[in-house]
């Protein structure tokens, strides 16, 4: 499911700047203890969505899963760089920085 916006200049196509990716990420750097239904809800995806999204950042490097207790505790990694070629020579914690708290963000030291 991808996340609309709705229109302001009448052309009627809606879309985001940001993937679905973008999205959790930046909801688990606002709340790195959050549960996955309310990133879910957060980013306007499914459960099982957000699920396979946090697989795939997990996979891909960007972030780093820990269990606590009951929960799932995140810690990001803003050393990962953006995969598309365009975008491959900035880091991700560039964009973390723009729209998440630093404060309450836990990040890893870069490698």
């Amino acid at each position: 499911m991808a996340s609309t916006v709705t229109d302001d200049t009448g052309g009627g196509r809606n879309w985001t700047f940001l993937t679905n990716h973008g999205h959790v990420l930046l909801a688990i750097a606002r709340d790195p203890t959050a549960r996955l239904r309310d990133v879910a809800a957060e980013v306007g995806v499914t459960e099982r969505a957000a699920q396979a999204i946090v697989a795939d950042l997990e996979a891909g490097g960007y972030l780093h899963r820990t269990r606590v207790g009951r929960r799932n505790e995140y810690t990001l990694n803003p050393a990962g760089r953006f995969r598309h070629p365009a975008e491959a020579d900035r880091q991700v914690g560039d964009l973390l920085a723009l729209f998440a708290d630093a404060s309450t963000a836990k990040a890893e030291p870069p490698a």
